[in-house]
């Protein structure tokens, strides 16, 4: 069983949306600082603000930076889905990195029972036809 996440702060990236017939929620959680092991990275707040486009993560505590891609390829997607191919319901967790599929950028997973590929992509990216 998948732990959900209580409130957003405690997440880099969620969605929930459906997918032909299937729904996906997918969430990675924040690490805590490798640092000092007190606070959860997050992007640098700036005048009390978010700054959404930042190339860093932050610790609230010590201030220790790390590099976005550096910080991102330790982290851990989980998946809670209903394939759209058999409506078989599972969980999945595969590493926070995207891959190329059919032409769009997407973290891809399989469902357990059918092997079915099923991509979450950006938002509004349509998966090319082939």
């Amino acid at each position: 069983m998948l732990k959900k996440p209580e409130s957003m702060n405690e997440v880099v990236y969620f969605t929930r949306r459906a997918v032909d017939d299937g729904k996906i929620m997918a969430w990675a959680f924040k690490d805590m600082c490798p640092e000092c092991g007190k606070g959860l990275m997050g992007k640098p707040v700036e005048k009390g603000k978010v700054k959404i486009r930042a190339k860093e993560y932050v610790c609230p505590e010590c201030n220790h930076t790390v590099e976005k891609n550096e910080y991102e390829e330790t982290l851990t997607l989980s998946v809670e889905y209903t394939c759209p191919k058999c409506r078989f319901e599972g969980e999945a967790e595969i590493p926070f990195k995207r891959k190329s599929f059919q032409g769009v950028k997407s973290f891809v997973f399989e469902c357990e029972k059918c092997s079915e590929k099923i991509p979450i992509t950006k938002k509004m990216k349509g998966i090319k036809e082939k």
